[in-house]
């Protein structure tokens, strides 16, 4: 087995396959069964070529990472492939991006668990909700990787098994099994019109969207160390991909054939408002349920990142190392401490911030996860020998993150959002330069002489 940087030898538990579910359950989330609706009611129908092009961008990231993993397996991923290729402010930078933007992220979806639970206990308060899930996902992280293994298994199966009932129930709308109460027949929007209501620009702002629905390989990245063979997360990510791209497009694109894509609520999940119209009163709790496991799983897959990563902070220093020790059990106590705070500040932050101030500041960091995804591109550039083709897919990759970023400069949802981003990416580099100029500033040793200059240099004399 190969050997990690830090000199510690990585005994893999998972096979190719076992990766590939925790992968579908790290990244199907409300990403996917909330973010598709807003991306359906600003690109319309059409944002399944937005899912299509979002696909291919993920799978160049993902095909580098699983390399790079292959090749040397690292603890930290992403962020120790940076510090390999370009110095320690990438690893640095990298590392506590990632860390604070899925912190933010998680304090969202666990607003959103909240509103979710709420559908069937409208009495409870929103803020109790979002206590008992923190306090089980952080549960489930302290048990260890078996209970969070076979727990992110049985989730991902429920996921998929809900989205083919929706397939079913679907095929069964379009056979005329069953019949809606819209008065609409189902039709596929086939002419140019249809497809493209609002034009090449609803496309691109909703472009990012797509991408969102793929948030999360970077967490099956940072599993992959745990392969028995680490060779095989190529293949595991591939088959992932596959399997997640085939069932978006299929949903999506049944769920604009059997309703209008303008009469999708972007609040509600677009596969329940397709589904409300047909006599199955037991479908909004059958997906409400799902809503809330598919953003649970997602969450506990995020705490197993940003403690992981906290983790390898602080082995390089790059943290205070009080974070790399371990205590009951081999478990990172003060990590999952600092990380269990933070995401008690999200929290807050999402009930006391203005609800549009706060959608704000958690678009940012959506967008965030989309500029390391960029920099693993660029990294891979560094640490990898790409053939000519390997090169294209990598530029490609990085154009097709490129044109979904800027795309959000174009629309009012999305757009502060992306200012918010740069200053996140100000503040950071702010830290990382005083960092790399103050902190780490190599020091004279005592009593270390100048190094002598040519002038410094003493000739011999010439004799005669």
């Amino acid at each position: 087995m190969a050997k990690a940087q830090n000199g510690e030898a990585k005994k893999g538990d998972l096979s190719w396959w076992q990766l590939s579910l925790l992968g579908v359950a790290s990244t199907i989330g409300t990403g996917y069964f909330l973010g598709s609706g807003i991306g359906i009611r600003m690109a319309g129908p059409s944002i399944l070529i937005a899912f299509v092009l979002a696909a291919a961008g993920t799978y160049t990231v993902f095909e580098v990472l699983a390399r790079m993993t292959a090749d040397h397996p690292e603890q930290g991923s992403f962020r120790s492939y940076a510090k390999r290729a370009f110095g320690r402010w990438a690893g640095f930078g990298s590392g506590w991006v990632y860390w604070s933007s899925e912190l933010l992220i998680m304090g969202r979806q666990l607003t959103a668990l909240s509103l979710f639970s709420r559908f069937w206990f409208p009495g409870v308060p929103m803020w109790m909700f979002a206590i008992g899930y923190a306090v089980l996902g952080l549960g489930v992280i302290l048990l260890g990787n078996k209970v969070f293994d076979s727990m992110e298994n049985v989730l991902s199966v429920i996921k998929i098994a809900a989205i083919l009932m929706f397939l079913g129930v679907a095929a069964a709308a379009l056979m005329g099994w069953i019949h809606g109460s819209g008065g609409r027949a189902p039709e596929f929007p086939h002419t140019v019109k249809t497809f493209f209501p609002a034009g090449g620009m609803g496309l691109w702002s909703g472009f990012i969207f797509a991408f969102y629905a793929f948030g999360g390989i970077e967490v099956m990245g940072m599993m992959a160390i745990r392969l028995r063979d680490p060779k095989e997360a190529p293949k595991s990510g591939t088959i992932m991909l596959l399997l997640l791209s085939v069932v978006y497009l299929l949903s999506i694109g049944l769920a604009v054939t059997l309703m209008a894509w303008n009469a999708i609520d972007p609040k509600r999940s677009p596969f329940v408002t397709a589904l409300a119209q047909y006599p199955l009163p037991f479908i909004p709790h059958v997906f409400n349920g799902v809503l809330i496991v598919a953003g649970f799983s997602t969450m506990v897959a995020s705490l197993y990142a940003v403690t992981t990563m906290l983790v390898t902070l602080a082995k390089d220093k790059d943290a205070p190392p009080l974070f790399a020790r371990k205590g009951w059990r081999e478990r990172p106590l003060f990590a999952i401490g600092l990380t269990a705070a933070g995401l008690a500040a999200s929290v807050v932050m999402s009930f006391v911030i203005p609800g549009r101030i706060y959608e704000y500041i958690t678009t940012s960091a959506g967008l965030l996860l989309l500029y390391n995804w960029f920099f693993i591109l660029l990294t891979s550039g560094k640490l990898l020998k790409l053939t000519g083709f390997g090169q294209v897919k990598r530029w490609g990759g990085m154009a097709l993150i490129a044109i979904a970023v800027s795309g959000t400069l174009f629309h009012d949802t999305s757009c502060p959002g992306f200012w918010g981003s740069l200053v996140f990416v100000g503040v950071i580099g702010i830290v990382t330069f005083i960092m790399q100029r103050v902190v780490w500033k190599p020091k004279k040793q005592a009593g270390q002489r100048k190094r002598p200059t040519k002038s410094m240099v003493l000739r011999p004399k010439r004799t005669t």
